[in-house]
């Protein structure tokens, strides 16, 4: 009874984890646009596959074990060789290039015309953004929180005022560093939040307040964005 109560509760904690890791504002597993949607397809694609290798060996692991002492040598352990230690791999590598190749459009974004540009600016230890209108002028500017439009792909012209930080938003799309003295361009567009927040943060550690550098995102309609620019915005409430 004890081993069950144990195998009981280990699944249970598994599944809590699994949970935990599929929804929350920085979770990967739950994107909220193109970008983030092709990285999670990857994430799973990767998962089941290797999760089918791993059954599959596991198979053959017990089969090994448990065929008995008097059968005879495994007849031709070339063919399993080839196929196992060869073939297959060079078949699963050349698949997920392959897949991550067509994808890798879609993660960029740079396959798309962006709409709007935001220079986003990293010191330590906030983010500051800048909004800019279709002649290229500032109009609004934020720090804790970054608001976007719904729907419309944005550039984001990323760099730093002293030390190598990263910007991410893990439910958008992939990491982008931010280096003093270079702008980095990262295209994002935000399709469908599920009404779930989503949070943003610097993925390089940049010193003793680091874990200070976190933003929220702010979900906007297109046209109640593009009002809230032009009034100049708001500096946004406290984390």
């Amino acid at each position: 009874m004890r081993r069950h109560h144990r195998s009981f509760l280990i699944a249970c904690g598994t599944l809590a984890l699994l949970a935990a890791c599929v929804r929350g504002p920085q979770s990967t597993l739950d994107p909220a646009g193109p970008a983030a949607h092709g990285i999670a397809q990857t994430w799973w694609l990767m998962f089941w596959l290797f999760a089918a290798i791993w059954l599959m060996v596991m198979v053959m692991v017990c089969w090994a074990l448990f065929r008995g002492r008097n059968t005879r040598a495994l007849g031709r352990p070339t063919r399993l060789i080839v196929a196992g230690g060869l073939l297959m791999p060079t078949t699963v590598l050349v698949g997920l290039l392959a897949w991550g190749t067509a994808t890798s459009s879609r993660v960029t974004g740079l396959g798309e015309t962006p709409q709007h540009v935001i220079d986003v600016v990293g010191r330590q230890w906030e983010w500051e953004f800048q909004y800019r209108d279709d002649e290229g002028r500032v109009r609004a500017t934020s720090d804790v929180v970054l608001h976007l439009p719904r729907g419309e792909m944005v550039e984001f012209n990323i760099t730093s005022e002293d030390v190598v930080h990263s910007f991410w938003i893990p439910r958008l799309g992939g990491k982008m560093d931010a280096v003093p003295g270079r702008i980095n361009t990262l295209r994002l567009r935000v399709d469908d939040d599920g009404g779930r927040p989503l949070r943003g943060q610097c993925a390089e550690f940049c010193g003793l307040e680091h874990t200070h550098m976190i933003f929220a995102v702010q979900v906007m309609e297109p046209d109640a964005w593009r009002a809230w620019r032009d009034g100049g915005g708001t500096v946004g409430a406290a984390r």
